[in-house]
């Protein structure tokens, strides 16, 4: 029987499968869709499983053994530091001790079953994030309300946002969890967080990001980083190509412990981030490398290109220029036809000849431009066009020409005129019985 196939994704869905890949490193896309589909396609909280799985940290779908996880450095995984509330001191530290003891057990009893009866009743809004960004800015503002303006820069931007930006950037980024309710909280933010030499070791060696655990945005990253106790600090950075929680501060730490725990993951996990770089600078280099090679051949496609253009540009224009040459060919082969069969057409209309004896008759040498020499009689009474026609009928005459006399040097009206459309007779025109004339070429003109 075939297996169901699987819905087919939104744009969404695929642009988020992708970005999972990317910072994960999985190669299964298969892998990389269970696990989105597992956390509602929320993909801060999947990728911040995924990177605890490998660390060591239990996934939020497997739950952790009865007996809490002990993490050792030496062992490749998070390093983790607790530090641990102040045990009491003298008879009246023990004794305030032990009287509190009941009502704090009753209390925080109480308060969970509240809490765990009140998830039937109501679901936790914190659930459902939908403004992530807003989270974050809100929680900076009512910070800066409560301890003042002087403390580390905040990231103002998502979970998932602060994760590209310290991976592009190949910096660490230090994650703060805040917790409004914990006894605690408010003296690692006065005594600790704003402290001029923690802001100043904050700002200058990392990114830093912090939410409260009362918004959604901050409830999220809290499931997904499960912290212990509060305050909460998580280091992460780029390792192995994976954004990797590298330490875990918890408990109410002093500045001068909390730089030099810091400082020690940093010096423990320097390796990693210069071996980061170096490669990311080869990959550079060889990107840059690659893109001058794609644009050398480029340009020498380009060139060939270019030289291509030009070759078919000169066939076409000698194609153009020999189809001209051909077409005026043809032209002037038409052209001579065409003059060939009016010259058979005139001397086929030409009246005959007159006798010598007819005293009517003119006799008239004609001499042409290639210094032949062509004799005809004509009468007195005919136009002289028929001495025009005559002309023209001849293979020596050439295409255009005039006829002219030689003292007094004129030239003979032979063809029709808009002044006059009727020319004269040979009488009119003043010959007499012998006649030389000229046939001037007239076909450059």
């Amino acid at each position: 029987m075939a297996a169901p196939e699987e819905p087919e994704l939104s744009q969404a869905q695929t642009e988020k499968l992708l970005q999972f890949q990317d910072l994960t490193g999985l190669e299964s896309m298969d892998q990389c869709r269970r696990t989105l589909e597992q956390h509602n396609w929320n993909i801060e909280a999947a990728v911040q499983d995924r990177l605890n799985e490998q660390e060591g940290v239990p996934s939020v779908f497997n739950p952790p053994p009865s007996r809490p996880l002990q993490v050792n450095t030496a062992d490749h995984r998070v390093y983790s530091y607790i530090v641990s509330r102040p045990q009491p001191r003298g008879l009246l530290g023990w004794s305030y001790y032990l009287i509190m003891l009941p009502f704090r057990f009753t209390y925080y009893t109480l308060l969970d079953i509240f809490r765990f009866a009140l998830r039937f009743i109501r679901p936790d809004p914190r659930g459902r994030v939908t403004d992530p960004v807003g989270d974050v800015v809100s929680f900076i503002h009512s910070f800066e309300e409560k301890y003042g303006q002087a403390h580390p820069v905040f990231y103002q931007g998502t979970y998932s946002q602060a994760l590209n930006d310290a991976k592009r950037e190949l910096r660490y980024l230090l994650v703060y969890l805040h917790g409004d309710d914990h006894q605690d909280t408010d003296e690692f933010c006065r005594a600790t967080l704003c402290t001029e030499e923690v802001i100043t070791f904050l700002n200058t060696r990392m990114l830093f990001w912090a939410c409260s655990t009362s918004k959604p945005e901050g409830y999220r990253v809290s499931q997904a980083l499960r912290e212990n106790t509060y305050p909460f600090l998580a280091m992460i950075m780029l390792k192995d190509r994976k954004m990797t929680v590298v330490g875990r501060l918890e408990g109410l730490i002093q500045p001068e412990d909390l730089i030099n725990q810091l400082t020690f993951i940093m010096d423990a996990n320097q390796t990693y981030l210069m071996s980061e770089r170096l490669e990311r600078e080869e990959r550079n280099q060889t990107q840059v490398l690659r893109q001058q090679q794609d644009e050398a051949y480029l340009a020498s496609l380009r060139a060939d290109q270019e030289k291509d253009r030009k070759k078919r540009e000169e066939q076409e224009q000698r194609r153009q220029e020999e189809e001209k040459v051909r077409q005026s060919a043809l032209a002037e082969e038409r052209r001579r036809r065409t003059l060939e069969e009016e010259k058979e057409r005139k001397s086929e209309c030409l009246p005959p000849e007159p006798p010598a004896d007819d005293p009517e008759s003119v006799k008239i040498v004609f001499k042409l431009p290639n210094d032949t020499r062509v004799e005809r009689r004509f009468l007195f009474g005919q136009s002289l066009t028929v001495i025009y026609d005559f002309l023209f009928s001849l293979k020596e005459t050439p295409e255009k020409f005039q006829i002219v006399t030689n003292f007094p040097r004129r030239v003979l009206p032979c063809l029709p005129t808009e002044e006059q459309p009727n020319p004269p007779t040979l009488k009119e025109a003043g010959l007499s019985r012998s006649e030389v004339l000229f046939v001037q070429d007239l076909t450059d003109d």
